[in-house]
């Protein structure tokens, strides 16, 4: 039957990669500006509101679990159409759930979206090398950027104008096209698959040998978890705090998902001749440097949109640089194992950016001003300069492959 779909035995398309990996940022980012308005609508206390974010991300974390594993089993294109039909369902009960706790569970089943990042990794890394891989899921990267990028503006524009639920409008038509393209254009890439899940979900043990694998995986995990800490204290620090509408947090979130897609280009450019691992110590140096910045701008009393978005930007470069390589590397360490290394990876990743997305929110308060946020960030990235610094070592020791 798969012989009569158009380029069903063919490698995808870049852009199909972009759209399918753009899936799980526009769930995620699209509604951020309408926490606030959430919590009044349905009458819940913000911190239960911005579970929406955090339990997204710790679904996301466990669902990759399977995901990574469940596509070596049975390819990446069924798991993949599965997921994101799963998805579509659940986008749609989120929009006439009656009540916050229907919905948290509408959000947790929306973290099926994930496989369109999940294995976009994994289909990079079986046609392709290691720097290459990098490269590529750079400039996938820098073009699914533009979701999350103008999610927020249109996300703010929206709640203002129609109320939140026309955000999820939104999601649930860029879902429905996600689908479709990656039907018509998702070849299958992976033909050695393994003879059983069971038999699959045993070679974690291998993974775990792997210190680089560990390396590769905290790095990437120290870096996201700076992001995801923005993601779930970010609009409480600039309704609440800084005074902004959702519209304008929108208009600011731009910054640092322009600096996300500018570190991004500089991984697909850079990374074959300059190699992972020296690009990634290099994107947590630049996102410590932002958040010092940061500080140090508030600490001054300069309480402006500013002090807070602008270091963001070289945030968005640190991570840029940093996340295309980690990612390359967590499948390249045992190539034959590329997509329950992604899922793993991932899970371990997001699961990490969950619990400091849970942390900043629940440390933020008026009389906290933005410190706790910006302490949580700056933390985050001063280990991943440390973890990329072990990934350098081991990769220094002869026999760690």
């Amino acid at each position: 039957m798969e012989k009569h779909l158009p380029r069903s035995a063919t490698p995808p398309h870049i852009v199909t990669l972009v759209i399918a990996s753009a899936t799980a940022a526009v769930s995620m980012n699209l509604f951020l500006p309408s926490l606030p308005g959430m919590a009044e609508y349905f009458q819940a206390d913000y911190r239960v509101v911005q579970l929406a974010v955090s339990l997204y991300l710790a679904a996301t974390a466990i669902l990759q679990l399977g995901i990574g594993p469940a596509s070596d089993r049975f390819g990446r294109r069924p798991v993949m159409l599965t997921s994101f039909v799963i998805f579509i369902l659940a986008t749609i009960a989120a929009l006439v759930a009656p009540n916050i706790t229907i919905f948290l569970i509408c959000r947790v089943m929306q973290a099926f979206a994930a496989a369109g990042m999940v294995l976009s990794r994994a289909i990079v890394r079986d046609t392709v090398g290691a720097d290459e891989a990098a490269s590529r899921i750079g400039y996938i990267t820098m073009g699914m950027t533009l979701a999350p990028m103008l999610g927020p503006v249109i996300g703010g524009f929206l709640d203002e104008l129609y109320g939140w639920k026309s955000t999820f409008y939104l999601i649930l038509g860029f879902g429905l096209i996600s689908f479709v393209v990656v039907y018509l254009d998702l070849g299958e890439t992976h033909h050695n698959r393994s003879t059983s899940l069971t038999k699959q979900l045993k070679t974690y043990p291998e993974l775990f040998r792997a210190r680089r694998f560990w390396g590769y995986t905290a790095t990437a995990g120290m870096a996201s978890g700076a992001f995801f800490a923005f993601l779930g204290g970010g609009p409480y620090v600039a309704t609440e705090i800084l005074g902004l509408t959702p519209s304008q947090y929108g208009l600011y979130f731009i910054f640092i998902s322009v600096g996300y897609m500018i570190g991004n280009f500089m991984s697909g450019r850079y990374s074959r001749r300059i190699g992972i691992n020296p690009m990634m110590l290099a994107g947590n140096i630049v996102a410590s440097l932002g958040l010092l910045l940061a500080l140090a701008l508030f600490l001054v009393g300069f309480y402006h949109p500013m002090s807070l978005f602008g270091p963001s930007f070289l945030v968005g470069i640190g991570n840029g640089m940093t996340m295309p390589n980690a990612n390359a590397g967590i499948v390249s360490v045992r190539p034959h194992l590329a997509g329950s290394a992604s899922g793993l990876g991932g899970a371990l990743q997001i699961g990490g950016g969950a619990a400091l997305s849970v942390l900043a929110g629940a440390l933020l308060s008026p009389d906290t001003g933005p410190y706790p946020l910006i302490w949580v960030m700056l933390i985050s990235s001063s280990l991943g300069i440390v973890t990329s610094l072990y990934v350098i070592y081991v990769a220094r020791q002869v026999g760690d492959v």
